[in-house]
């Protein structure tokens, strides 16, 4: 994917890139201290992310003034049997400072278009409840709830529900 300016905020979408480490895990860091974004409670190194994460579909939102990264989005494999190669589970994270600026559906749109070129035609994630921002956001990019997985886990000492959404594609022919 190629670089761009959103004309909505002044962000500047472009490839993740191991020099934005720091900040990514910051963000994700954030995000993840706030309490509603994941089960999760530290993000990991680098080398871990780096692991986890496809590198065709890892995008940053950078201020176009600053060249500050103010947000991050990547995928998945949700599975190693090859029924799944085309389902990926992503996760989208906004610097608190950041949010309402557009970056989140910015984030969003550069990942739709760089799975729908390589053929991806399921898009998941999973969303506390509580995260209503993140719900209006994804219902935006063209996201639907399949359901609502009930006392799915413990976090911070109390059971969390988990929406479940996706987003098939409308080019690779479902």
């Amino acid at each position: 994917m190629s670089e761009h300016v959103d004309k909505v905020g002044a962000i500047l979408i472009r490839p993740m890139r191991e020099t934005d480490a720091a900040q990514v895990l910051a963000i994700y860091q954030a995000g993840l201290d706030g309490g509603n974004a994941s089960f999760e409670t530290t993000a990991p190194t680098w080398q871990a992310f780096d692991a986890a994460k496809l590198p065709l579909h890892r995008h940053v939102a950078v201020d176009a003034a600053s060249g500050q990264v103010v947000g991050w989005i990547a995928v998945s494999a949700v599975s190693d049997r090859c029924v799944y190669v085309g389902v990926v589970e992503h996760s989208v994270y906004v610097h608190p400072d950041h949010g309402g600026r557009g970056a989140g559906l910015a984030l969003l749109n550069a990942l739709i278009q760089s799975t729908e070129a390589e053929g991806i035609w399921t898009i998941q994630s999973g969303v506390f409840p509580e995260n209503t921002a993140s719900l209006r956001l994804h219902e935006k990019a063209g996201f639907r709830v399949v359901g609502t997985r009930h006392h799915v886990g413990r976090h911070h000492d109390r059971w969390r529900d988990v929406v479940l959404l996706e987003r098939r594609s409308t080019v690779t022919g479902l």
